[in-house]
């Protein structure tokens, strides 16, 4: 036992030491993801930071494959071996793009500064922190001398536009090179542990392993409506009040709550870490059904994993002045649907929510429906594993994202896609994504790498005990 804990200190501290190279020296992950936040990298301008990083890649030794070198479709491939080995490829996706900056970013949207040992600025968890933990793990791997000849072909793949879900990105790369990047498995983005972000007592904690997502359904909503045009005549009936009333009718009402054996697991497995009545509803959610979701109804991010959700994000006219009745009202809709869900009966049910038959709709984004990954097979094993040996008091939970990303349309071609950043990260932490001063501890920067090398290397140790019998 001495000598185990002996070897996991030595295998940490050496982690802990691991550098990279750029501009022929040798700077930690923390400096490195300095320089690549410095790179503003909005979605449809991803070409200079992609240029940096895939820099970094080729100087360290990884064979490049383009897929695309404009901004909007910047995409490439760095791998341990060449694609056109034919060796099944483990894919860790992750997207050079960022949101746009926010002004009230005090400490700087892409300064990059290091405050109280955290990183700051837009990106360092979303997704270029995480790309760098990625990164880190796969030179750890191409350097150990252990793995010269190795089973699996391990590639570092960087898309544009995940952020908009556009045509350029991982869509792109998979209509044209899906069959050259030969993957059996892709991991990529998704839940830290969860305890922390849900809040309350739990016995352990708790790390989730996404596999699968709610998917997007965009619409744009539009009313023309031509009446007498001065503010100061009310009309009976015209655009804003119309489009108002629809929306009222459509938001106002309560969404239906759904089942499935994901969030039915999730609930039960909530109910091993309460006592009493608590632990009972959990542990039987479909027979207290009626008691369990008004609760969830009051944490969004609970419920939204039992619903289809319909979230009005704007409201436009033709007009900006105020003393003039605008002929054309418009609304965009992010509707998030469970996997199951056909989008014609939804669409069918929204449309009679609106109760207004004037109202244009159209679709602006459709993603597909896919399939929850399976779970038994040694890839998930592997990576609970992995997460397992660096927090051995945790426990590992499959579950289903809320939110969308690129690994939708892997799994939409029936490839294994996992998503996780297995860290701690804060409720704060958590909360600063997509916000002013996002931001990440540097300590989490090298946890998450050594997950997903262990993660790589077991991968490699197991399918070489199984090529020698």
């Amino acid at each position: 036992m001495k000598s185990y804990l002996l070897f996991l200190f030595i295998f940490s501290l050496n982690f802990l030491q691991s550098q990279i190279k750029y501009n022929n020296t040798e700077v930690s992950i923390e400096n490195l993801l300095q320089k690549y936040i410095q790179i503003p990298s909005v979605s449809g301008n991803e070409k200079e930071a992609g240029d940096f990083i895939k820099a970094v890649c080729k100087e360290n030794g990884l064979i490049i494959t383009d897929f695309g070198s404009k901004n909007g479709n910047y995409n490439f491939a760095a791998s341990i071996y060449p694609l056109s080995s034919e060796k099944p490829n483990i894919i860790f996706l992750n997207h050079l793009d960022v949101i746009p900056e926010s002004d009230a970013s005090k400490n700087g949207a892409y300064s990059g500064k290091i405050i109280n040992g955290e990183v700051y600025g837009r990106g360092t968890i979303d997704n270029k922190g995480v790309a760098l933990m990625q990164l880190s793990a796969i030179l750890q791997l191409l350097n150990d001398k252990k793995f010269k000849s190795g089973n699996y072909n391990v590639t570092f793949l960087a898309v544009s536009c995940e952020e908009t879900q556009c045509d350029g990105g991982v869509k792109y790369v998979i209509e044209n090179y899906l069959d050259e990047l030969n993957p059996v498995v892709v991991i990529g983005e998704g839940p830290s542990e969860l305890a922390t972000l849900i809040g309350g007592t739990f016995k352990h904690p708790i790390f989730g392993v996404s596999v699968a997502h709610k998917r997007a359904f965009w619409l744009k909503l539009e009313l023309e409506n031509h009446t007498s045009g001065h503010g100061s005549i009310t009309p009976l009936e015209y655009g804003n009040k119309s489009m108002v009333a629809s929306l009222n009718k459509l938001t106002k009402k309560k969404n239906k709550a759904i089942y499935n054996d994901l969030n039915v697991n999730l609930l039960k497995a909530l109910g091993a870490h309460k006592k009493g009545f608590e632990k009972l509803l959990l542990k039987h959610p479909k027979l207290f059904k009626p008691i369990l979701m008004p609760q969830l109804r009051k944490q969004p991010e609970l419920f939204a994993l039992f619903s289809n959700t319909i979230t009005l994000t704007n409201i436009y006219t033709n007009s900006d002045t105020y003393n003039k009745i605008p002929t054309k009202t418009g609304a965009y809709l992010d509707c998030r649907l469970l996997p199951s869900i056909d989008e014609n009966e939804f669409l069918k049910d929204l449309k009679k929510r609106l109760n207004n038959d004037a109202i244009k709709i159209t679709v602006v984004e459709n993603m597909p429906r896919t399939k929850p990954s399976s779970i038994s097979n040694i890839y998930y094993k592997n990576l609970e594993n992995a997460i397992l040996n660096k927090y051995p008091d945790a426990e590992v939970l499959p579950l289903m994202l809320p939110n969308i990303n690129d690994l939708g349309s892997f799994r939409a071609k029936n490839v294994l896609a996992f998503a996780s950043i297995p860290v701690y990260l804060s409720r704060e932490q958590a909360e600063s994504i997509h916000n002013e001063n996002e931001h990440i501890s540097i300590r989490l920067l090298y946890d998450g790498a050594e997950v997903y090398y262990d993660f790589l290397k077991n991968l490699e140790l197991e399918a070489g005990i199984n090529h020698k019998k």
